[in-house]
């Protein structure tokens, strides 16, 4: 079916500011916490190669319904993303999670294929197994714009685990974006389950945060920081390259190979596709945005590393009550002030680094105070993991085979 005609229609500037504002956030009570996982896909009787992309779909269309409502969705390398509703608090989407996560895995270990949580695949080197147009042509615009490397590792080596909450009321945003960015740090030093990347160890606590940290910043660093997040939000978006261009006919997409700005597409002042953008341009133009906090009518934290049980759960849990309880709030936004933009620290040292240890105890010591009983537990794990200076990723072994295979969660087969 032909796009409707107001979606072919030219933006102009003003337009574009308007709906991207408009866009960023949704004011609400709050309280609402979805969860994404991703993981790396393994092969059980042949590790140390990539799963080839038929087999991945067949074994995904396979699957039964899963109990918690997730969505399931496979990334460039073969990842694969369980995507759980909104749901009221962190124990009730941790919870719907591991449900879903209990079916996936017993799903994929019939076809024996197991399923490696971790920031970075450990020892397969990066590269892509999805046929989708849209991936082929992201390689070949981060390879135009100097990034390739970091864009090819990014899309089929890392894996997260993001952790989706309510904008909230209106009067709160801009010191609720202020701190869901200064947090970042020292959860991503908290959370780092990546030494190892490509069948090397990096010399770095994340190296998934590393990878990102190589990408154009324009498309993937941070927000600022300022009173009106969402006017930042749009500021950022029309100022980032252009990644795609999409025909409005085919729906395929064609690299941008050049850096041109969003805005600079909209005036007029760059054409793209022999055509000015239009609202389903610049929809798909957000589609291509990856900020570690990313504003679509929700906040969207994206700079944690998929991690094992029980880390995932504790990291989703402590990640939700820094944000959404007013006084663990406070106490974090005291802890984190003398680390805030230390992205490059937290990666590269994690835990080891002083400042960052000292502030993430205590942001686990308050998280932990107003943490829901049934994840306590795993708090605690976390707290106690923080205290001795270490992070996730220290228990993985250092060779890359034993370390995916460490980190593959697959219940018993029979071979």
């Amino acid at each position: 079916m032909a796009p409707a005609v107001e979606e072919r229609t030219a933006l102009d500037l003003e337009t574009a500011v308007t709906a991207v504002t408009a866009g960023a956030l949704r004011p609400g009570p709050g309280g609402s916490v979805g969860l994404e996982l991703e993981a790396h896909l393994v092969d059980l009787d042949a590790p140390a190669g990539r799963v080839p992309w038929d087999r991945v779909t067949a074994a995904v269309a396979a699957l039964p319904p899963l109990p918690g409502g997730s969505r399931v969705t496979l990334e460039p390398g073969g990842q694969v993303e369980l995507s759980g509703p909104p749901l009221k608090g962190a124990a009730a989407a941790v919870g719907a999670l591991r449900a879903d996560r209990a079916v996936l895995a017993a799903g994929l270990a019939a076809a024996r294929l197991g399923l490696a949580p971790v920031g970075a695949d450990p020892l397969r080197r990066p590269a892509r197994v999805s046929p989708a147009p849209r991936y082929r042509a992201m390689e070949r615009h981060f390879t135009a714009v100097g990034c390739g490397s970091a864009g090819t590792a990014m899309m089929t080596a890392t894996a997260s685990l993001q952790v989706n909450l309510d904008a909230g009321p209106r009067g709160g945003w801009s010191g609720r974006v202020a701190l869901a960015h200064q947090l970042g740090p020292v959860l991503v030093a908290v959370s780092a389950c990546s030494p190892l990347l490509g069948g090397r160890a990096t010399g770095w606590r994340s190296s998934r945060q590393r990878v990102w940290g190589a990408l154009d910043q324009a498309r993937c660093g941070p927000l600022l920081g300022g009173d009106d997040p969402a006017g930042e939000w749009a500021h950022y978006a029309l100022a980032a390259p252009v990644m795609l261009v999409r025909d409005p006919d085919t729906g395929t997409a064609e690299p941008v190979l050049t850096r041109t700005r969003f805005a600079d597409w909209v005036t007029g002042a760059v054409p793209l596709g022999g055509r000015r953008p239009t609202a389903a341009d610049l929809d798909y133009h957000l589609s291509t945005l990856f900020p570690p906090v990313r504003l679509r009518g929700y906040l969207e934290i994206r700079y944690l590393d998929a991690a094992p049980e029980p880390w995932w759960p504790a990291l989703a849990a402590v990640t939700t009550a820094l944000l959404d309880d007013a006084r663990a709030a406070d106490a974090a936004a005291e802890a984190t002030a003398p680390v805030a933009g230390a992205w490059d620290r937290a990666a590269r040292d994690g835990l080891a680094d002083r400042d960052l240890r000292t502030a993430a105890v205590r942001c686990l010591s308050a998280a932990l105070a107003v943490v829901d009983p049934s994840l306590r537990p795993e708090v605690e794990a976390l707290a106690a993991l923080a205290e001795a200076g270490r992070c996730p990723g220290d228990a993985l072994p250092r060779d890359p085979a034993a370390a995916l295979l460490t980190a593959t969660e697959t219940p018993e087969v029979q071979p």
